[in-house]
């Protein structure tokens, strides 16, 4: 068909129109949509809860599952090198504590701020389990604070320990009704029991605060009774928050009391753990007993003072100092890691056998237990 000139230029309009609609995509078919703005995750949440005598606990939560929280307690801007945050910890002078989330493919949230400006006076008790129980039966140890070490194997791998480290109430093999660990009915006292269900077969437990509270400086202490006999290793001692990012011994160990038999005069022994030292064995130290033994009567107080660049061990009083430690006088590449800014949760337990105090023997008495009257700490 011909066109006629006029007959084209009357069509022209529409024919432009429908190029210029084809050019668009007739209605943007086939374009690319602009993408979406990603919106940060939300900020986690910095809650503050008292503790004692104007100390708090601070604690805080992200929403978003599986991220990371990253804090400062310097008031700088927390970043993926700042310390992961995984167990509350108590605060006992003016700081301004910040935290940000992060995920994998996931926009970072903005930062959370809390400024704490509570200053408490050094010496005073902030924080305490006095292991008080009123219900007239065995209980198990506050869940605010205390959760149970439950292993098939115990500690067989790492100190060739025998026992297996059992739970509140736990019944699996060879675990029985009678518990490793509890606050006693009527003597307001923490038990922790070792006990020999068969033939070669031992059970204990082992407790920590490991998620519920950790601590960074100050002086902690617990009135202790240890059990006497051979192959049994009582403890009271301390782990790194970042044993989890880390591990063992970069998070720093400090072995508040560790006991095993020995000659007379008995010992106790206070001790670090570090990278870089032998056998990841940092400056350890042992105090004597005064008498023959720190025999299964007597109670005593086991103590660490913990300040920037020194830790210190006592026996009953702060004043008693048997030992001082500090990163001008480590070993030969040694690393300090205990002013890093990371907390340090609490451990009680009582192994049995292992490559430190051997197994037991015809000698050794079972049940045996270490008993704590009280586990506190105070403000430097």
């Amino acid at each position: 068909m011909i066109i006629s000139r006029p007959t084209l230029l009357r069509l022209l309009p529409a024919l432009a129109g429908l190029l210029l609609s084809a050019c668009a995509g007739g209605g943007n078919a086939g374009s690319a949509p602009a993408p979406a703005v990603q919106p940060p995750m939300p900020a986690p949440v910095i809650t503050v809860s008292p503790a004692q005598n104007g100390a708090v606990i601070v604690a805080i939560s992200s929403a978003t599952p599986g991220a990371t929280v990253y804090y400062t307690n310097d008031a700088s801007t927390p970043t993926q090198n700042s310390m992961v945050y995984s167990t509350p910890f108590l605060v006992s002078a003016a700081q301004t504590v910040n935290a940000i989330a992060m995920a994998s493919g996931a926009v970072p949230s903005t930062v959370s701020s809390t400024s704490l400006s509570n200053t408490v006076a050094p010496g005073t008790l902030i924080w305490s389990d006095e292991f008080t129980n009123s219900t007239g039966l065995n209980a198990a140890p506050d869940s605010r604070f205390w959760k149970f070490d439950a292993m098939a194997t115990g500690f067989k791998t790492v100190n060739s320990e025998l026992e297996v480290y059992c739970g509140w109430a736990s019944t699996v093999s060879p675990c029985t009704s009678n518990p490793n660990a509890y606050v006693g009915a009527t003597d307001g006292f923490l038990h922790i029991v070792a006990q020999q269900p068969g033939a070669g077969i031992y059970t204990s437990a082992r407790i920590n605060t490991d998620g519920k509270l950790s601590m960074t400086y100050g002086r902690i202490e617990a009135m202790l009774k240890l059990p006497q006999g051979q192959g049994f290793w009582p403890a009271f001692w301390l782990l790194g928050n970042n044993i989890n990012q880390i591990g063992w011994p970069g998070c720093g160990e400090m072995d508040v009391m560790e006991h095993i038999n020995a000659p007379v005069p008995d010992w106790v022994a206070g001790t670090l753990h570090m990278t870089g030292a032998s056998g990841a064995l940092g400056p350890t130290a042992h105090y004597s007993a005064a008498a023959a033994s720190f025999s299964a009567s007597d109670w005593h107080a086991y103590g660490m003072i913990w300040k920037k660049d020194l830790v210190q061990y006592y026996v009953d009083t702060p004043s008693n100092v048997y030992a001082t430690f500090n990163a001008a006088a480590l070993p030969a590449g040694a690393v300090w890691p205990f002013d890093s800014g990371q907390a340090r949760f609490i451990l009680l337990n009582l192994a049995v056998g292992g490559s430190w105090p051997g197994s037991p023997d015809n000698s050794t008495v079972f049940p045996a237990e270490m008993l704590v009257d009280y586990v506190r700490v105070y403000a430097n």
